[in-house]
């Protein structure tokens, strides 16, 4: 009997607490709720001036301003090595330099040099005996004069011949020595160094005498004709972007000349500054467009339909946006909402939050309302 009284005021207790703390809950999502809701009676709307109104949907055309730099895409980005390493013995370029395609930007000298164009010609000398001797065993062996053991030995020592004089050939074409000319008298132990582009210099890292890796890179250059504008738009304006989008750019030193820009490509992802990248063509680049620059950009977006509200209807409040709806012209609620556009005293609501679209709105008065709410909070 003891037992059981035991078990009935232990589930009672029990009870007992989890219905206080529902009722807790319960109190405390009312009370929430109560801190976004504001009541009026008919004189106090009166004289805080309120008006009410709908958001439409109106054609919006939209300036959007963002900022970025000049850029350059990775094929007119050009470093420069020397692909068998060895000693710069000569060059003339300093940063800004003009630059053609196929002009000498730098002479280089090592031994190896030597060495690969006499394998080649070495390997070309031997390859030429091959050929010949191999005509030679071919006739015997369809003649039956030789064993076809013998002609086939011959015949893979040919295209050994021919896989070597091919290879060593290619090293010297990668050194730009052209091995369709090389002779005897003509060995050399330099390599010139050609620029593969039409541009300028941007960076010069050797100095004449030094001893440089393949992997060193000896001089920048970039291709001034194909340099564009990478602008850093914010994830709730990109969606606006599509090629072929029109606006310009100044720089931030020289604000009153402007560059016309075209939207080539908008990519496809946002990074953790919730933005992403749109890439701009130049329409008429100017030499005074350096790599790195930095600009500011303006686009006229096409007009779009957009769920808007006059500004006023708009309240800013530690940090972020709100507007207040009613359904019975006294009592309004605290209503949080993101924007977008603005134009003629309009601001776009953009979609993710409540759907207003046949809510009523308070557009004037909307600081007033702000007023008393918080006021109410503060004597709570």
């Amino acid at each position: 009997m003891r037992k059981i009284f035991i078990y009935l005021a232990f589930t009672g207790l029990l009870f007992a607490c989890k219905n206080k703390q529902a009722t807790e809950n319960t109190n405390a999502s009312t009370k929430g709720e109560a801190e976004n809701i504001v009541t009026l009676d008919s004189l106090q709307r009166k004289n805080a001036a309120i008006v009410l109104d709908t958001a439409r949907t109106i054609n919006m055309h939209a300036t959007l301003r963002a900022t970025g730099v000049v850029d350059v895409p990775p094929q007119n980005l050009i470093s420069i090595s020397s692909p068998l390493g060895g000693y710069l013995k000569s060059t003339r370029l300093l940063p800004g330099s003009q630059v053609s395609k196929g002009e000498v930007l730098g002479i280089m000298e090592d031994q190896s040099y030597i060495q690969l164009q006499q394998d080649y010609l070495t390997a070309k000398a031997n390859m030429e005996y091959l050929s010949a001797d191999m005509e030679r065993q071919r006739t015997l062996s369809e003649a039956d004069a030789i064993s076809k053991k013998k002609y086939q030995q011959v015949l893979n020592e040919y295209k050994t011949a021919q896989v070597t004089l091919k290879s060593v050939g290619e090293k010297l074409r990668i050194i730009n020595i052209n091995p369709d000319k090389l002779t005897v008298g003509s060995i050399s132990r330099t390599a010139p160094i050609y620029s593969p582009i039409n541009g300028y210099v941007t960076k010069v890292n050797v100095n004449i005498g030094r001893y440089v890796m393949p992997s060193d890179v000896l001089f920048e250059l970039v291709n001034p004709e194909d340099i564009h504008a990478a602008v850093t738009v914010f994830e709730k304006d990109i969606t606006s972007f599509r090629k072929g989008v029109k606006g310009k750019v100044t720089l931030v030193e020289k604000p009153d000349q402007e560059y016309e820009i075209e939207t080539i490509l908008v990519t496809k992802n946002i990074n953790d500054n919730r933005s992403g990248l749109i890439h701009c063509h130049f329409e008429k680049p100017g030499h005074d467009l350096l790599p790195g620059m930095f600009l500011n950009a303006t686009f006229e977006m096409d007009n779009q339909q957009a769920l808007a509200v006059p500004e006023n209807a708009v309240v800013r409040y530690m940090g972020k946006e709100y507007i207040f709806t009613t359904q019975d012209g006294h009592t309004f609620t605290f209503t949080p909402v993101n924007t977008g556009l603005k134009e003629n005293k309009m601001v776009q609501l953009l979609p993710g939050g409540k759907d207003l679209r046949n809510e009523k709105i308070v557009v004037e008065g909307a600081y007033s309302l702000l007023g008393k709410l918080k006021n109410k909070g503060e004597e709570e």
